[in-house]
């Protein structure tokens, strides 16, 4: 079976709504999607994050096998990233899309699952607040130097493990 490589497109502008005293997500978005109007049709997965200082911080991470432009910005979801902006007194919302090849046949859910499984593991290391419910089971388990180790800088046998695998 041939491997399914999901192609990163973002970080695009979260238009906020004026005049409120927390950050929220604007009701009008049609902002948005101007920036982005390749992606409004396309599939995979997203993440909603908050660029503050020179970081980014993952908020929430989601899937469709829809629509990007019909699940992203749900009631549901919305109340996610606004929740999640709350504490956020600076910084700006920004979408990142991990989309799914343009391909002929059935489109692979399951993979599709997975990269939204991995996503929020991977978010859930950076930012224990991640507002997903579903997925989040801690993993138990870390490396020194390489993922979930604890603070500290890496150690040349750990930094060569992580050039080994990529990470």
């Amino acid at each position: 079976m041939a491997m399914t490589i999901f192609s990163i497109e973002g970080p695009f502008d979260v238009p906020i709504q004026p005049n409120v005293q927390s950050k929220m997500v604007a009701e009008d978005l049609s902002s948005f999607w101007k920036q982005c109007p390749s992606l409004k049709s396309k599939i995979g997965g997203y993440v909603f994050a908050v660029r503050a200082g020179k970081g980014l911080t993952p908020l929430y991470v989601g899937k469709t096998t829809n629509c990007f432009e019909k699940e992203c910005f749900t009631d549901h979801k919305l109340k996610h990233y606004n929740y999640g902006l709350a504490p956020y007194k600076k910084g700006t919302p920004v979408m990142f899309f991990v989309s799914y090849p343009a391909k002929k046949g059935k489109v692979n859910a399951a993979d599709i699952a997975d990269l939204e499984d991995f996503l929020i593991q991977v978010g859930r290391t950076i930012n224990p607040d991640l507002r997903n419910i579903k997925g989040i089971k801690e993993p138990t388990w870390g490396i020194k130097g390489v993922i979930r180790g604890g603070k500290g800088k890496a150690n040349g046998a750990e930094k060569s493990f992580c050039h080994l695998f990529g990470l």
